[in-house]
């Protein structure tokens, strides 16, 4: 590949339902007035936007700017981890839940002034190895959390929607809709030198605090710590659910009876039927699945 800007844009269209490729010209326009400039690579297909990392990682870029959501920013970082470059984002996704944690802000011109005048913190990823679709074992990378149970099949259900009423209320509209038809499964979970065992519902294995359009589900979780949050969710009932819920979005649902927060650098889920497994609001595979820290893998410009 020839030598490319210092700066480079990957850029996801498809993120925010399209509009991300559609206002793509307009946001580039407005970014350089700003004084962020550079090439841009923009992708054509799911997961291409990893390929597009590395390779402009290993052309001689040095701050590259993700514009899209939570899936764009797994996919840069699954190319780029390791390799020392920087990573800045311009957020353009509906969900936008690895933002929040960081305080990344959404307003294009205080994202674009992050990502030139904001400080660089290395931070963890998370390595998870699980069965894909096609039965075969697949590895792969995750910046903000994953989980195991009725979370991946309600990631999998808001993605089929438009998200055309934003991510807050498409992952509500997904989490009440898989709810209502859901059963718990016998699980073991084993974290680091720690088993358990029972009914859950989900086991959330967190990096950074929030998922599913804006649940604070790990309000302690500190992505740089060398450590995962691991909420194990037990049996719901819908009044459980229905008293719980609004708590998360506020990060007051902890304590909680039916929940057993964990901390650990490995994470290992064993189930007797397959459970979906999400990956930063993704859902590739299923049980049963390992999760491991991989420690200060990506470095991140933030306020």
């Amino acid at each position: 590949m020839p030598r490319i800007s210092e700066t480079v844009f990957l850029v996801n269209p498809a993120a925010e339902n399209g509009a991300a490729g559609r206002r793509w010209p307009e946001l580039a326009h407005r970014a350089a007035a700003l004084g962020l400039r550079g090439d841009a690579l923009l992708s054509e297909r799911p997961g291409q936007l990893t390929e597009l990392a590395r390779k402009a990682a290993e052309g001689g870029a040095d701050l590259l700017v993700a514009v899209g959501g939570d899936g764009t920013v797994n996919e840069v970082a699954n190319g780029i981890a390791g390799l020392g470059v920087e990573l800045a984002v311009i957020p353009r996704g509906t969900g936008w839940d690895f933002g929040r944690t960081y305080g990344i802000p959404r307003r294009l011109e205080d994202a674009v002034e992050v990502a030139l005048r904001g400080r660089t913190r290395s931070v963890d990823l998370g390595r998870a190895r699980y069965r894909g679709w096609d039965g075969a074992e697949r590895e792969t990378l995750f910046a903000n959390i994953a989980s195991a149970g009725m979370s991946g099949a309600i990631a999998k259900r808001a993605n089929e929607t438009s998200k055309a009423l934003g991510g807050k209320a498409s992952y509500l509209w997904a989490t009440l809709a898989v709810f209502s038809r859901w059963r718990s499964d016998e699980v073991r979970v084993r974290v680091d030198a720690e088993e358990h065992a029972g009914r859950m519902h989900d086991v959330v294995v967190a990096n950074g605090r929030y998922f599913g359009g804006g649940m604070m589900i790990c309000p302690e979780a500190e992505p740089g710590d060398g450590l995962f949050d691991v909420l194990l969710i037990g049996d719901l009932t819908k009044r459980d659910l229905v008293l719980t819920l609004p708590k998360t979005y506020r990060g007051r649902h902890l304590p909680h009876p039916k929940a057993t927060l964990l901390r650990g650098t490995t994470v290992e889920i064993e189930t007797r039927e397959p459970l979906p497994v999400e990956l930063d609001g993704e859902q590739p595979g299923t049980s049963p699945v390992r999760f491991e820290i991989v420690p200060q893998a990506l470095r991140l410009r933030v306020p």
